[in-house]
C-alpha cells in the first residue's frame, strides 16, 4: 500500500503532502486541486512505465504544462512511501520535464540504500554503473528485472499498478478496442476488450454483480470484429422478449459501473475515480461506495456529494477523508477533514456526510489558515 506522497513544483501542488490509508476521499472547493492530485499519482506512475512523452500526448498537454506557476523551479521533485511486507520502501528523484527523465533519484528500504540516480551514474546493491543509455521517467522503468531485487520489483509493480480513471467518459466506454492488457485506458475506451480478455467466467462474474441492480440483465457479450476489434453488447429481457444492445445503446450508468466493477475484479491495484458519483443514479451509490471500501484495492476518489461521505464508517473516514484547499500563496494543501476541530466535535453526534453538510466551507478555510498560523 502507498502510505503518502509528497510532489513539489507540479501544477498547482507546491511541497504537497497527502496522506494515504486504503480508501480515501478528496474534497474541498472547486479549484481546489482534486483533479491535481489524481493527476500527480498518475505522473509518478508513468515514470516507472517510462514513456513520458506518449502519456503527455494521451493527455493532450506539454512538458510546460507540468510545472508548477507559483515557483521558479524546473525540476518536479516527488517521494513516496510504500508499505511492502510490512517494512517501508521509500522511493524518490526529481523529473526534469527537457529530458523527460529523473536526473536523480533513490530508493531507500528500511534505512538501506538500495539505488541511486546522480551525475549520469547509477548505483544498485552498491554495484556503480555509467548511464549510457537514454530512458524516459525512472531509471527503473529500462532496468532489467534481473537487476533488481525483490522489494525493488515489488515497488515498481506497485508505482506501475496506479491506475488512473479521471478521464473516464460514457463516450470512450462505447468504444470499440483491440486489446486491453489489463487497462482500461485512461478513459474507459479499452472496456470492450478489457471484458472480453476476462473470459466466459469473468464475464458471468460481471453479469452476477450487476444483475443485483439490473435484474432484466441476462448476459454479457463480446464479439471480435474484423482486424480484431471487440465490440461489447449487453442482452436484456423484457414483457414483450429479449432485446441485444451494442455499447453505443446501453445507459451511461451501466457502463460505468461494468468498467469500475471490472477494474475491481482484476484486484492488485491502486484506482484513482474523479468525481465518482457522475453517472451513477443515487441509489446505486451507496452499492458502489460498498464495493469501494471493501475492495481489496487501494482506492482514491474525489468527490462533490457530501452524500458519499454517509456511506463512510466512522473510522474510514477518519483515516481516509481529505480536505483540499489553496493557502495564500495558491498552493494546494490536504488535511484529514476529521482532524480539523470544529469537524471532530460534529462527528462525535453527526455521521460523516451529515457533518460535511453543517459546514460552512469558506469558514472552514479561514479555520485552517488560522491553525496553519497560530499552530491552534
Amino acid at each position: 500500500m502507498i502510505k503518502s506522497l509528497w510532489i513539489d513544483n507540479f501544477k498547482s501542488l507546491v511541497d504537497f503532502t497527502l496522506p494515504l490509508a486504503k480508501f480515501n476521499c478528496l474534497v474541498g472547493l472547486n479549484g481546489s486541486g482534486k483533479s491535481t492530485v489524481l493527476q500527480a499519482l498518475d505522473f509518478i506512475s508513468q515514470l516507472m512505465e517510462g514513456d513520458v512523452e506518449e502519456w503527455l500526448k494521451a493527455r493532450h498537454w506539454q512538458s510546460a504544462d507540468l510545472n508548477s506557476k507559483l515557483t521558479r523551479k524546473n525540476n518536479i521533485d516527488f517521494r513516496i512511501i510504500i508499505d511492502v511486507n510490512g517494512g517501508e520502501v521509500i522511493w524518490g528523484g526529481s523529473f526534469n520535464r527537457r529530458s523527460l527523465s529523473c536526473t536523480k533519484e533513490s530508493v531507500v528500504i528500511k534505512g538501506s540504500r538500495q539505488l541511486q540516480v546522480e551525475d549520469g551514474e547509477y548505483i544498485i546493491d552498491g554495484s556503480r554503473h555509467e548511464i549510457v543509455f537514454e530512458f524516459q521517467g525512472s531509471i527503473l522503468s529500462v532496468l532489467k528485472e534481473s537487476q533488481l531485487n525483490e522489494t525493488l520489483r515489488k515497488l515498481k509493480q506497485t508505482v506501475l499498478d496506479i491506475r488512473s480513471l479521471d478521464l473516464i467518459s460514457p463516450e470512450l466506454l462505447r468504444s470499440q478496442s483491440r486489446a486491453a492488457k489489463g487497462k482500461l485506458g485512461l478513459g474507459g475506451e479499452k472496456l470492450s476488450a478489457l471484458i472480453h480478455e476476462s473470459g466466459a467466467e469473468g464475464k458471468a462474474a460481471l453479469r452476477k454483480e450487476l444483475k443485483t441492480i439490473y435484474p432484466q440483465l441476462d448476459e454479457i457479450k463480446t464479439k471480435s470484429l474484423p482486424s480484431g476489434w471487440k465490440q461489447l453488447q449487453v442482452i436484456e429481457h423484457f414483457s414483450k422478449g429479449k432485446l441485444t444492445s451494442t455499447a453505443r445503446h446501453v445507459n451511461d450508468g451501466m457502463l460505468r459501473l461494468m468498467a469500475i466493477l471490472t477494474q475491481l475484479e482484476i484486484g492488485n491495484a491502486f484506482l484513482l475515480f474523479d468525481e465518482i458519483e457522475n453517472g451513477i443514479n443515487p441509489e446505486l451509490v451507496e452499492y458502489l461506495m460498498d464495493h469501494l471500501v471493501d475492495s481489496d484495492d487501494q482506492v482514491l476518489v474525489t468527490t462533490h456529494s457530501p452524500v458519499i461521505l454517509n456511506f463512510l464508517d466512522d473510522e474510514v473516514a477518519k483515516k481516509g477523508v481529505i480536505y483540499l484547499y489553496k493557502n495564500k500563496q495558491g498552493g494546494t494543501k490536504a488535511k484529514r477533514l476529521f482532524e480539523i476541530p470544529s469537524l471532530a466535535k460534529k462527528l462525535e453526534f453527526m455521521g460523516p456526510g451529515e457533518a460535511f453538510i453543517d459546514t460552512d466551507l469558506m469558514q472552514l478555510h479561514n479555520e485552517i489558515v488560522a491553525i496553519d498560523t497560530h499552530g491552534g
